[in-house]
């Protein structure tokens, strides 16, 4: 599994970890919708912008076409779903669940798609990751004392989000992997997301109006928009360029223990004793991957 791919969705993961607290930060009159639409559409706009060369040149080859129309379906669902779970059931909770669900609906789709077996360190690491962000969203639940209701909805929306991310992460790697050699991982990313984009802003324009009411609201915006939006989603694209979508996904798991460790210590959640054990699992999961000895993922058959 090569180093600079793993730093990459490291670093990804990190940025993603903010924005849950970044969000809390919004007053009560703004949507979790606005906020998703205002990330994913500005930003999709900015990433289109920035690669717009690669981006035209990965709408042009018709295979990447393909993946990159069917992965931006998963741009439009995943932010909407993901905030609004987050409301709901809490920054930490829509974090762990919306992220640790997204590594198996990830391998559901390789072996649907490609009838590919996973490897017993993915199952190992994986299984680990996914009972500590298990604990962690248990955790949090028993000593919130939110409503059970808001909890369930919370949590549905954001398996609804895990499967989009999981979506739009196969869909990256299939271009990725199956396009020209004229087609760049940042054209991927930039004609995915510029294409999202186009269907959030306009729900961007329904909602979005409360985010224009001081210089917090859109600073917040801006941030969410440049940093785990753009520039996270920049280093997504170079992590898939040499691995799975499906040990990607595991990898990006660091970010729910970033947002339930920002959730504590800034924004007040609490969670039990059980929710830290989580924490533990999450690490170990991810050491138990990115410690394979083979440097690449295997190619993609177009």
């Amino acid at each position: 599994m090569p180093l600079s791919g793993v730093l990459a969705l490291v670093v990804a993961s990190l940025l993603w970890g903010t924005t849950g607290t970044a969000a809390s930060f919004m007053p009560a009159d703004v949507s979790p919708l606005a906020i998703g639409a205002s990330t994913m559409g500005v930003g999709g706009i900015l990433l289109f912008a920035a690669t717009r060369r690669a981006a035209v040149a990965a709408l042009r080859d018709r295979e990447a076409r393909r993946w990159v129309l069917i992965g931006a379906v998963g741009v439009v669902v995943y932010p909407l779903a993901f905030y609004a779970g987050m409301d709901l059931a809490g920054v930490a909770v829509g974090n762990v669940v919306a992220l640790g669900s997204g590594p198996v609906f990830a391998a559901l789709l390789e072996r649907l798609v490609e009838g590919r077996r996973l490897s017993g360190r993915w199952a190992v690491s994986t299984a680990l990751a996914v009972a500590g962000v298990a604990a962690l969203a248990v955790g949090r639940e028993v000593d919130a004392g939110v409503g059970r209701g808001a909890i369930v909805t919370g949590v549905a929306l954001a398996l609804i989000a895990g499967l989009a991310y999981a979506l739009y992460a196969y869909a990256s790697s299939r271009a990725i992997g199956s396009s020209g050699a004229g087609v760049r991982s940042s054209g991927v990313m930039g004609a995915m997301f510029g294409c999202g984009a186009v269907l959030l802003v306009p729900v961007l324009l329904v909602t979005g109006a409360p985010l224009l009411q001081s210089g917090l609201t859109l600073g917040i915006s801006a941030y969410l928009a440049i940093g785990p939006m753009f520039i996270a989603y920049l280093l997504f694209g170079i992590g898939l360029r040499g691995i799975r979508s499906s040990a990607a996904t595991t990898i990006t798991l660091l970010e729910p223990v970033v947002a339930t460790v920002l959730a504590v210590v800034v924004v007040g959640e609490r969670l039990a004793p059980v929710g830290w054990v989580g924490l533990a699992l999450v690490l170990v999961g991810l050491t138990v991957l990115v410690s394979a000895r083979r440097g690449t993922k295997e190619p993609v058959q177009p």
